[in-house]
């Protein structure tokens, strides 16, 4: 690694650009192309050790899709390198043959050689199918690419009021919460297809989504959005209610922030802007450092146990969105963020050894779990977050 300039980010933008993008195309691809391959059975394995060793074959639909979808952007937007097209086509292969019940929806897993393992309880396994084929046919069309693109999202925004439908824990009717994890995805899906549905479409659709997120979540009291309402957008005093996930939150920013810049929209972009170094402020550990999992907006206790660990994606999509928020507006507190939150990120996630980056820290920055994937994580917030922040800094 390069040794970082003494100057502020303003001056340092072509160091970041270079760094993000030889970590990408250097270790990040190459670790995925090299270790998740089944050249048996087709698709991928995404339960990796540190070193890349399977560890567990069953495959996760939700995973699948985001392979895809990464390896056909990075063949559109980066080098049309044909191992590349040739992953996105071996994943997207599996996904078709194996990857739906007869309704269309998608498994949240299957085996090895695709038999179904858990039911199509999760809609965002029916998004990150949308994302790939929408990405795959960008470069590479095909009508059957189209069909499932297009077949997959009506049947998202069909289920999104109810999108667990009969495999739903919850009680009906007692606490109707609305969650905000759908939202945040349509904010960035609906871009992902507008080859396909039509700009007006898509135009059509924004407005409803941007509502959503920045009306019905966002808490203007706190500044903070919310991960669970009521159907009215008010305030529910329970766990679910009291619930922050900053990484969510930074996450739904970046999107706002791009199609906010696709609307001509200043004042918008301001409010993302602020939100996100709200969400900054309140999320960040100010005695260990990097951003909490969890946390609960009264301060009581939270629910998930795990809520002071610190995880890859959440500090990679502050990366993002500071990165945009900086390009747009110049602001100096962008800037300083940006750096502060690259160099714990890439202090204590990166692995010098093995490529590709760790993703689970305890709360002091420690290695907790040191594998590269799993159920959770796989090729898909690192690879487009590196690429994100290179291809923003080189726009400046």
């Amino acid at each position: 690694m390069q040794p970082k300039p003494a100057a502020i980010l303003p001056l340092a933008t072509a160091y970041y650009s270079y760094l993000y993008r030889k970590e990408l195309v250097s270790n990040i691809l190459p670790f995925w192309q090299n270790h998740s391959k089944d050249e048996v059975n087709g698709g991928f394995f995404t339960c990796l050790d540190r070193a890349g060793n399977v560890y567990d074959t069953d495959k996760f639909m939700w995973l699948q899709g985001r392979e895809v979808w990464c390896f056909s952007y990075m063949y559109r937007h980066v080098e049309q390198k044909e191992e590349w097209l040739d992953m996105a086509l071996h994943g997207a292969r599996f996904m078709q043959q194996h990857g739906r019940d007869e309704q269309g929806n998608w498994y949240f897993s299957t085996t090895a050689d695709g038999k179904p393992l858990v039911q199509p309880y999760n809609i965002f396994s029916d998004c990150f199918a949308t994302m790939a084929f929408a990405a795959l046919d960008k470069i590479n069309p095909n009508d059957e690419w189209k069909k499932i693109a297009v077949d997959t999202f009506e049947n998202i925004i069909r289920r999104r009021n109810n999108w667990k439908g009969h495999y739903s824990k919850a009680y009906p009717g007692t606490r109707p919460l609305k969650n905000f994890s759908l939202p945040m995805i349509l904010c960035n899906l609906s871009l992902e297809l507008e080859h396909i549905l039509g700009s007006d479409r898509v135009n059509e659709f924004v407005p409803e989504v941007i509502h959503e997120v920045m009306e019905v979540f966002y808490q203007p009291e706190h500044g903070l959005i919310l991960e669970n309402v009521n159907p009215d957008g008010s305030f529910n005093d329970s766990f679910e209610g009291r619930l922050l996930n900053p990484g969510h939150a930074i996450e739904s920013t970046w999107f706002i922030m791009d199609l906010a810049k696709r609307m001509n929209d200043p004042v918008l972009i301001d409010k993302a802007v602020t939100i996100l170094l709200n969400t900054l402020e309140y999320g960040w550990d100010k005695e260990y450092e990097g951003i909490f999992y969890f946390m609960d907006i009264k301060g009581a206790p939270p629910q998930q146990l795990e809520w002071d660990q610190k995880l890859w994606w959440v500090h990679v999509e502050a990366l993002v969105a500071l990165a945009k928020a900086y390009a747009l507006t110049g602001n100096e507190r962008c800037a300083a963020w940006f750096e502060k939150v690259h160099d714990y990120t890439w202090k204590h996630f990166r692995d010098d050894e093995y490529g590709e980056w760790f993703g689970y820290l305890n709360r002091r920055g420690e290695v907790l779990l040191s594998l590269k994937g799993g159920k959770w994580k796989g090729c898909f917030h690192i690879p487009r977050a590196l690429y994100q922040v290179a291809a923003t800094f080189e726009a400046i």
